[in-house]
């Protein structure tokens, strides 16, 4: 039996919001598509959150995500921006609890480590290890690097939930030799 789950990544923005849509199939995963929602052609900023409702219920209405995950917002020099930016992203997250998807908030530094290994890798670099993760031609990457931030969310909640678990349990080493014979060499 397949089993599969969709996640929905945003990168959170009220000029630019990037989003990617991850497919995971028998716990693999496949990009479905990413792209970005424009709002700087809105002058009025309370439209441009509108518009982040309207389009990520467009998306979930379309994609059907089981999950969500965003950016989280960082602080930064400007509390201004830090706040238009957090009320980009609870916009984004009502829309998610409008249709009962289960929110999950990443750290940027989070997100870059567990794409590239590295907490302050740049945008270019978190870019560059999607493309090759998922084969994604040069020509097929969008000039915003949002559309790869959003992406970069979702594959940050995929490795953070498709951990290996151990099946067996142990409570010692004498526990574990006496489960594993064949495992000891004499």
């Amino acid at each position: 039996m397949v089993k599969e789950r969709i996640i929905l990544g945003i990168d959170p923005g009220s000029v630019i919001m990037g989003y990617g849509i991850l497919r995971v199939l028998d716990n693999k995963p496949h990009l479905e598509t990413m792209g970005v929602i424009q709002l700087g052609k809105y002058e009025d900023y309370y439209l441009r959150l509108k518009k982040i409702f309207e389009r990520v219920l467009g998306l979930i209405d379309q994609y059907l995500p089981d999950e969500l995950a965003i950016e989280a917002p960082f602080y930064g020099k400007n509390v201004q921006s830090m706040l238009k930016l957090g009320r980009a992203q609870g916009v984004a997250m009502a829309a998610a609890l409008e249709r009962d998807i289960p929110i999950f908030e990443y750290a940027p530094l989070k997100i870059k480590m567990s794409i590239t290994g590295n907490g302050n890798a740049s945008k270019e670099q978190v870019a560059g290890m999607l493309q090759r993760l998922f084969h994604i031609p040069q020509e097929a990457m969008l000039p915003q690097l949002d559309a790869t931030d959003g992406l970069a969310a979702a594959v940050c909640h995929f490795f953070q939930t498709n951990r290996p678990t151990v099946e067996k349990k142990y409570t010692d080493w004498k526990d574990f030799v006496t489960k594993n014979p064949d495992k000891i060499r004499k």
